[in-house]
């Protein structure tokens, strides 16, 4: 039997959003695999990693406590988000913790970033939601603003003071003595990260760092007429600094999924049409389905049509960007010819042949249909 979920965060039942994450962020220190040495670490952190992405998400926790089965499944995002460009690779709530434990002021050589770094996330859209623009829930998660500190890294009575290490200077020099005599070499302070300053009495919640792993959720404005790979740039809605430090951007990678009935070439869009001989001949007007909701586009069919031929129909094409326009509507026409006929059909059909002064093969009998068949 799985775990109770509430039980796995250890909270009630009756716990809040904010009590549920802060149990989430103070147990994930703790079973983190880069701090947990047990051998099921990687496992103790994916069941707390699942029960948060549920309780988390007030439709999936509704369904929990209705039926007791985990809906959904574990990733921190909806279908229509791709997270594969993050930072340039996957990047989860794990990936975060352990940016998180890396990103303290103290252990390496190398100089903190404080700064936070831009994210991005591919949307997927349909056509049609391009065509009429759109407004979507993005979930994700990230190093966020710590919700304690206001972001300063400061607890109860703290303050930032200069390093005793480097003395605000941001770096070591140390002396090696050599039999070439004695050799100086500088590197960024250990204590500090190379920003010359340390806390003393930071927060409890992101042990000074001014920001902690969260999921967010922002809603993105889609524009009409985007195009496929366009970016929308939301600033500030990346990676948090540290210490107040200025935050990354959120770049969000529009993906248009591809379309069962028309294909996108700019602003312009192709379908194709079926229509008979008879139309072909005579000529018709042909309704289709638009891709703006509920729309009906009347496509002319000229006499003496032919196969794959191409009938414009201006201003029924994609809605062009950031401009009241419309691109055209491009219809290939397919004339299909039916693969049977009733006796009165081949009648007026052959009418039609001897009048044009055309040869045509004669009707065959069902026993010459028998005899061919043998042979």
């Amino acid at each position: 039997m799985a775990r109770d979920l509430y039980e796995v965060l250890g909270v009630e039942k009756t716990a809040t959003d904010d009590e549920i994450k802060k149990a989430f962020r103070r147990k994930a220190r703790q079973l983190h695999p880069d701090v947990n040495k047990a051998e099921d670490a990687e496992d103790q952190f994916k069941e707390l990693n699942e029960a948060y992405d549920v309780l988390s998400d007030a439709n999936k926790r509704a369904q929990y406590d209705r039926f007791g089965t985990i809906p959904g499944a574990s990733g921190g995002g909806q279908p229509y988000v791709d997270f594969d460009d993050i930072f340039g690779g996957g990047f989860g709530m794990g990936d975060l913790f352990s940016s998180f434990f890396g990103g303290g002021m103290g252990g390496g050589g190398a100089r903190v970033r404080r700064e936070g770094r831009d994210m991005g996330v591919g949307l997927r859209l349909t056509l049609e939601e391009v065509a009429a623009g759109v407004k979507k829930e993005i979930i994700y998660d990230r190093l966020a603003p710590c919700p304690e500190c206001g972001g300063s890294g400061l607890g109860e009575n703290g303050k930032e003071v200069t390093c005793p290490e480097c003395h605000g200077q941001g770096r070591v020099v140390t002396v090696q003595r050599t039999f070439l005599g004695d050799m100086q070499t500088a590197t960024t302070c250990p204590t500090c990260g190379g920003t010359g300053q340390t806390i003393e009495n930071p927060c409890t919640e992101c042990d000074g760092q001014g920001r902690v792993p969260d999921r967010q959720r922002i809603s993105v404005e889609v524009p009409v007429g985007i195009r496929d790979g366009q970016q929308l740039r939301l600033s500030g809605y990346g990676e948090a600094g540290m210490r107040g430090a200025a935050a990354g951007d959120l770049i969000v990678t529009c993906r248009i999924m591809p379309h069962d009935f028309f294909q996108r070439d700019g602003d312009n869009l192709h379908t194709r049409v079926n229509v008979s001989i008879v139309q072909a001949c005579l000529g018709a007007d042909i309704e289709v389905e638009g891709i703006m909701e509920d729309e009906k586009v009347t496509v002319s069919i000229p006499a003496g049509c032919q196969n794959e031929q191409v009938v414009r129909v201006r201003g029924y094409g994609m809605p062009r960007f950031k401009s009241d326009a419309r691109g055209d509507l491009f219809t290939h026409v397919s004339v299909v010819v039916p693969k049977k006929l009733s006796k009165r059909e081949r009648e007026l059909l052959e009418e039609l042949a001897k009048e044009m002064g055309e040869e045509y093969a004669e009707e065959r009998t069902p026993f010459q249909k028998i005899k061919d068949a043998f042979n």
